[in-house]
């Protein structure tokens, strides 16, 4: 028995539907990052963020314009028509016959096949002579911009692991205030103490649950805007993934290097910006040049011509073809311009000289910011090898007070104070550690040793 056709389709679009969001579930599975590591985190960046996609998309607008500007210096055929009826013909004088008379056809058309050719024009010339550093000047601002995202993704990715650390710290000091506090209300409670350790260990717990709290909200502001920075997806899960130990390995770095000028994105563009230039110094030279073209046209014409002699016949013009060609040499030279063309060269001159200016001054600026960012490091450098022994010291102490405030030989409150200096040397540790590592960012940046 044939089934109805209704009880088919049901099925039919309940695994359309599973189809559809199969493959919704897949391509944002795909987008999301399982790990999130330093490494993945910026080339992910790279890959999504719309700066980038905006720059590569200027990349190839530019090398479409060029294909533009290029284009003048092929051929350049063309076909036109038209078709013409004069409803009278044109009078004219006629001295002979000591009178006005019309002549010509009442139907006319004319086909045309034209070709042209450039042989010097300074607009195509000067697209043929700057097509590759418009190429490379195009190619640069998309590795500046790439350079400049790596950097903040960087520091934003230790800005986050910098909160997560003291999110792990503020837990794990939650878990032994409380059991401290248990220890301060049992020995209350037995006599051995007043309620002043009770209380101090309860406020102690406050202010640090409070802490913690406040660290897990700024969490969510610093992770949405590193996910902002990658253009990562609106709610998407980001587990960050890290290796201490490695990033202490990678703290190292050679601080005797010279600064060359030449690795930086910055001078490279205005390198290529100069050569623009000096390109467009050239092209208001060649404005006293001739533009020369050489073109062609064969051209069919027909005439409303019937045996008796015009006729106004539309249906007659196409009866008498009289085709002719002709080959034409254009030379255009203009003679005075009232000094616009010096003024023009004078004008790109002196916007050359500036760019020469732009580039004394940006060798002074990476001397400054090489300088600064160099201090930076060895600060925080320094800073980071003595919190790293203070951890290690405050958690010794943290623990022979606690041991002997248990036996009553010191008060709660060394406890607490010895509580207080490991919490900090702790936190302190982990953000002297991402300090570093960002300032050390900073300094291969202001080397130019970042390239995309």
């Amino acid at each position: 028995m044939m089934k109805h056709p209704y009880k088919l389709i049901s099925p039919l679009i309940f695994i359309l539907c599973w189809l559809v969001a199969f493959l919704t579930h897949a391509q944002q599975t795909d987008s999301l990052l399982q790990e999130a590591s330093l490494e993945k985190v910026v080339a992910y960046a790279i890959k999504h963020q719309p700066l980038i996609q905006q720059s590569l998309i200027d990349q190839e607008t530019t090398e479409t314009t060029i294909r533009s500007k290029l284009a003048d210096w092929y051929p350049q055929i063309n076909f036109n028509y038209n078709a013409t009826h004069n409803f009278a013909l044109l009078p004219s004088y006629a001295a002979l016959l000591n009178g006005v008379v019309r002549f010509g056809t009442y139907n006319t058309s004319l086909a045309q096949f034209a070709v042209t050719q450039n042989i010097f024009n300074r607009d195509v010339f000067l697209a043929s002579k700057t097509a590759s550093q418009v190429r490379v000047q195009a190619l640069q601002n998309t590795s500046a911009n790439k350079i400049d995202l790596a950097v903040g993704v960087t520091k934003a990715f230790y800005d986050v692991l910098a909160t997560q650390q003291q999110i792990k710290v503020g837990l794990g000091d939650i878990v032994r205030l409380k059991q401290s506090l248990k220890t301060a209300y049992d020995q209350y409670a037995g006599g051995l103490v007043d309620k002043i350790d009770y209380k101090r260990a309860t406020i102690t717990l406050s202010n640090t649950q409070a802490t913690l709290k406040s660290n897990q909200e700024l969490l969510k502001y610093k992770t949405e805007y590193l996910k902002s920075l990658m253009g990562y997806p609106i709610g998407g899960q980001l587990n960050i993934s890290y290796d201490t130990l490695q990033m202490e390995n990678e703290i190292q770095f050679d601080t005797l290097q010279p600064v060359d000028y030449t690795n930086r994105i910055d001078f490279k563009l205005l390198s290529t910006q100069r050569k623009l230039q000096e390109a467009n110094i050239k092209y208001n030279q060649w404005s006293f040049l001739p533009t020369v073209a050489l073109s062609g046209s064969y051209n069919y014409y027909f005439l409303g011509i019937a045996n008796q002699g015009t006729t106004n016949s539309v249906s007659d013009i196409y009866k008498n073809n009289y085709p002719y060609s002709l080959a034409m040499l254009t030379v255009s030279l203009p003679l005075f311009q009232g000094g616009k063309r010096i003024a023009n060269i004078k004008q790109q001159k002196w916007v050359l000289q500036r760019l020469d200016w732009d580039v004394k001054n940006l060798k002074n600026t990476v001397n400054s910011q090489y300088a600064q960012t160099l201090a930076a490091y060895k600060s925080n450098l320094v800073t980071y090898q003595a919190l790293k022994q203070n951890v290690e010291l405050a958690k010794e102490v943290y623990d022979i007070v606690q041991l002997q405030y248990k036996t009553g030989v010191k008060t709660y409150l060394e406890v607490i104070t010895a509580e207080t200096d490991f919490r900090t040397a702790r936190i302190n540790y982990f953000n002297a550690l991402y300090a570093v590592l960002a300032s050390k960012i900073d300094v291969q940046k202001a080397l130019g040793q970042i390239n995309y």
